[in-house]
């Protein structure tokens, strides 16, 4: 029987990003009216009361999170960056991540710090198997996030934290990862770009963010080539050609990896209505994608499959997206009427188109480049 965790707190809301005017920061003189940050509390508190009100919460093991140390962020980000963002945290009036664009709110060093280690505590409870798998409904993101330098609204990159948790404190290996955010995971792959016992799988817009990032040829170098894998699809693809990119590149390449544990960047901002993205998914895309990705998890690594929520910027349509891949990961259903899905059940039937089909099979062919493993995943 499926248990799933949940890691939640409300500290992941008070991550202040300010009055910018969407991306940028306010300068009434320039004429940019202040506003609300894109990246702002909404969209996941409301997520999290629907997650309560539909009686979802129930059903899941409630995982306590707690900050993650310096030692354990050092594992991925250097002294100079954690220094930077503390400092940044540290203003009264708050600062910035340092790419012009990621706000640091007063205090946002230990909420960031808090999304990193609820992530440790998830994946923790998976390798102990107290649970099954997980979803950590966490901000600020982090897969942007290199090792020294904060980019894109992440502070940390939290999956990467997670990850060499899991190899250095829990025994497990090999650790793949799955991107499904609508933009590149860059910092991600930057980080374990010359290891080989990381797997990223980034499924991401063209060209969309970081700009010229996420191409196929970013296969890995060293050691670690072949072992980063691009999916960089065309702007307005659909349900069809995720699926197709899904069954040709991430459970292939999955196969031949035989991952200990699959870690998912789960973006939900390559939704129809998302204001960060031109993709076309629909909360049933994310609900096929996640079966997907459970049945390989309980194939390969006894069904540890562990999410940190990434992007997701529409506040009335995320939470359905996330309520179809959190009953799926769970393995139950709340009952309730998606009251948009008459509305975007057209946007999920487009035929694949021919410039969808070739980026995916193009990606396809890298797959090869996988060494299989020489020996079962850990059980």
């Amino acid at each position: 029987m499926t248990l799933t965790g949940y890691v939640f707190h409300p500290e992941y809301l008070w991550h202040d990003t300010g009055t910018s005017a969407g991306l940028l920061p306010a300068n009434p003189p320039a004429g940019i009216q202040p506003g609300v940050h894109v990246e702002n509390p909404e969209a996941k508190r409301r997520t999290h009361e629907l997650i309560h009100a539909w009686g979802l919460l129930g059903e899941l093991a409630v995982i306590e999170p707690r900050r993650a140390t310096e030692a354990e962020l050092l594992r991925v980000h250097t002294l100079k960056h954690i220094q930077r963002i503390k400092a940044q945290s540290d203003l009264r009036s708050g600062g910035d991540a340092g790419d012009g664009f990621s706000p640091v709110g007063y205090g946002s060093y230990d909420i960031a710090r808090l999304a990193a280690g609820g992530l440790i505590e998830l994946v923790t409870a998976v390798a102990h198997g107290d649970i099954t798998n997980g979803y950590a409904l966490t901000r600020p993101p982090g897969h942007h996030a290199t090792a020294d330098q904060a980019i894109g609204f992440c502070l940390f990159n939290n999956v990467a934290v997670a990850a060499r948790h899991a190899q250095t404190e829990l025994g497990l290996a090999r650790i793949a990862v799955v991107d499904f955010d609508a933009h590149h995971g860059n910092g991600t792959q930057s980080i374990f770009y010359t290891d080989p016992s990381v797997l990223t799988i980034s499924l991401h817009q063209a060209n969309c963010f970081p700009p010229d990032s996420g191409w196929t040829h970013e296969n890995g170098d060293g050691d670690g080539t072949g072992y980063a894998v691009n999916v960089p699809l065309p702007p307005g693809t659909g349900h069809a050609g995720y699926l197709y990119a899904m069954n040709q590149v991430v459970l292939p390449a999955l196969d031949r990896f035989a991952p200990d544990l699959v870690l998912l960047a789960a973006g939900f901002d390559a939704n129809v209505f998302d204001p960060m993205a031109r993709q076309m998914l629909t909360a049933d895309t994310y609900r096929t994608m996640t079966g997907l990705l459970t049945d390989a998890a309980d194939r390969l690594c006894n069904g540890r499959l562990v999410a940190a929520h990434e992007g997701g910027y529409n506040p009335w349509y995320v939470p359905y997206c996330v309520r179809a891949f959190l009953e799926t990961l769970a393995g139950t259903t709340t009952g309730v009427t998606d009251p948009l899905a008459a509305v975007v059940a057209g946007y999920a039937v487009e035929p694949l188109s021919p410039q969808q089909q070739a980026v995916v099979d193009e990606a396809a062919d890298l797959v090869r480049r996988i060494a299989m493993a020489s020996t079962p995943a850990v059980r």
